[in-house]
């Protein structure tokens, strides 16, 4: 009757760790992007371009025909230690970081009002422009007012980026050198999720108005995420990849153990052991 019952016991656990192995063995459907996309395609969204916000740094170079004249709209130039060597360079619009080597070009601090003092036209309104827009602004107003023919007018952001944490390959602070950005362009800068990071559920933080705003995005919906709000970045965006639970099982010692082929099989085969011994020994 035990080892009746012993085997019974027996053939419904291999059966469960069977069905576990199997399960355990089925190819991920969560990994792969934008799952999707078929051959109609997907409208994508046109708008994007990153706007100029109040505390921003930006550099704008002016460049005509006379070079004397170019000087008059340009910060002037700053003398410059490079390195720890003693020799000095001068460097049209170049400032000085904590190491006293070039860090690029001068900066004009958006105000909290939205404004920057232009030399010759003095306060400008930025806020709310893109790169492109205040360049044609400016250009506009010095051929406006015939300060300028034909001038070039380069805006540039500075020191601005974008954050990605989490489960990407190379976590970190990622400067802003275009227009736009998509969160797709951001995590291929950082090298690319990790197979441990969640698809399905990454997070974009972005302040507005003074709160800090969580946004989740799907990156295996390529047309979910083109309708989000987030899906081109903007500067002073985190970008966190949440760990998926395989990975958070692995800070803690054997976390993930119990859920290999490996160690069912030496449960299965501890336990066919010991419904062995027992009914050997209940036969005696």
């Amino acid at each position: 009757m035990i080892m009746t019952r012993n085997k019974g016991f027996l053939s419904i656990f291999l059966l469960l760790s069977l069905l576990f192995i199997t399960t355990s063995c089925k190819t991920p459907t969560d990994v792969a992007y934008f799952q999707d996309i078929n051959t109609e395609g997907i409208v994508m969204p046109q708008n994007g371009e990153i706007k100029i916000e109040p505390n921003d740094k930006l550099s704008i170079v002016v460049k005509t025909m006379e070079p004397s004249l170019s000087a008059l709209f340009n910060l002037p130039a700053v003398t410059e230690r490079i390195g720890e060597t003693g020799n000095y360079t001068t460097t049209s619009g170049m400032t000085r970081n904590g190491t006293g080597s070039a860090a690029g070009l001068s900066q004009y601090t958006v105000t909290p009002k939205g404004t920057i003092d232009f030399p010759v036209l003095g306060e400008i309104k930025v806020a709310g422009m893109t790169r492109s827009e205040l360049a044609g602004f400016i250009k506009g107003e010095l051929i406006g007012r015939d300060l300028a023919k034909d001038p070039v007018i380069t805006v540039e952001f500075v020191n601005m980026g974008v954050s990605l944490l989490g489960e990407v390959t190379n976590p970190g602070m990622y400067d802003i050198n275009q227009d736009k950005i998509s969160i797709v362009d951001a995590l291929a800068m950082a090298g690319d999720l990790t197979l441990q990071g969640k698809r399905e559920t990454i997070s974009v933080i972005r302040e507005e108005n003074g709160v800090a705003k969580n946004y989740k995005v799907d990156i295996t919906n390529f047309k979910e995420l083109t309708q989000s709000p987030v899906y081109y970045l903007k500067q002073g965006d985190i970008v966190y990849v949440e760990p998926n639970d395989m990975r958070k099982r692995q800070t803690t010692t054997n976390g993930n153990n119990i859920y290999t082929t490996g160690f069912w099989i030496s449960v299965a085969s501890l336990l066919t052991s010991i419904t062995t011994t027992v009914g050997v020994f209940v036969l005696r």
